[in-house]
């Protein structure tokens, strides 16, 4: 996994290498915490607007196609990057006190204010890699104080060869590549993810890239949370995910990233941005 930055500092002081789940890595930034196209639609400037620092991961304020601006605004970052730990394989996380704080940047990159959870609203590792805080202000104060609007959640599947923006707000870095296809099942140590997102090589994603949200260039929408990538490798292990086709072959793609697509996530919220997971077609684990 592109690792939280402990994992990866760990890592570097004994391989002077990145580590697992996409988090952080040495030189970090302080802790508080895009291609245009002859196509249409037309593509958009992929900037840090809206976009947050962890202590050690990244991630994005983010509103649901349905939210409304008077609802507690929503930030989405790996489930790996909680502060509690990674979840293991089967543990779904829902509702749980937190009073996290995040760092809210500008379109320049620059932090503009702290923002701060009242819950972990869901979290996981199972079938996907996502965890989503909701916090203590609602959107319209959050543009009010600061001028920073969230990023939408597209409720659609992207399509292969999506031109995409990987935006970390650890690192205030971006990776613009393509979507190259997808892992039937990727399965890295314990846990297996379905229908990843796998990029083209150009997205050469980090420890600290962690929770990164992948934003669809021609939209400006969210389509996946960055979370991992074949460091060396390695077979199914630890920093080292393999894709599992639907027949059980089994192939590893050395020095290639990806993501967890988040379409799905809207479907399981209702009015208020509240967590519904009996809502129908939500299909994100439940407890």
């Amino acid at each position: 996994m592109n690792k939280p930055l402990l994992a990866a500092l760990a890592t570097l002081a004994v391989t002077g290498i990145g580590v697992a789940p996409a988090a952080a890595s040495t030189a970090a930034p302080a802790a508080p915490e895009s291609p245009a196209s002859t196509a249409a639609p037309a593509a958009r400037a992929v900037s840090f607007a809206g976009t947050v620092a962890l202590s050690n991961c990244s991630g994005s304020l983010v509103r649901l196609p349905a939210s409304e601006d008077d609802d507690p605004a929503l930030v989405m970052s790996n489930g790996h990057c909680l502060e509690t730990g990674f979840p293991a394989a089967g543990e779904v996380v829902v509702d749980q006190p937190s009073s996290r704080t995040f760092g809210l940047l500008n379109a320049s990159g620059t932090r503009v204010g702290t923002l701060r959870a009242d819950k972990i609203a869901y979290a996981t590792m199972t079938d996907t890699d996502v965890s989503l805080y909701q916090l203590t202000s609602t959107y319209a104060q959050i543009r009010g104080s600061y001028g920073i609007s969230p990023l939408t959640l597209n409720d659609t599947r992207p399509a292969a060869g999506t031109a995409i923006t990987v935006v970390s707000g650890y690192w205030k870095r971006t990776y613009a590549c393509d979507i190259d296809g997808f892992a039937y099942r990727l399965k890295e140590g314990e846990w297996t993810w379905k229908d990843s997102v796998r990029y083209t090589s150009a997205c050469q994603t980090i420890g600290g890239t962690s929770g990164s949200p992948v934003v669809d260039d021609a939209t400006g929408n969210v389509i996946a949370v960055n979370n991992t990538g074949n460091e060396d490798g390695g077979r199914c292990t630890d920093n080292n995910p393999c894709e599992v086709a639907e027949d059980g072959t089994v192939t590893v793609r050395e020095g290639i990233n990806y993501g967890q697509q988040t379409y799905q996530i809207p479907a399981c919220f209702a009015l208020d941005n509240k967590l519904d997971l009996s809502r129908s077609g939500c299909a994100l684990p439940k407890p």
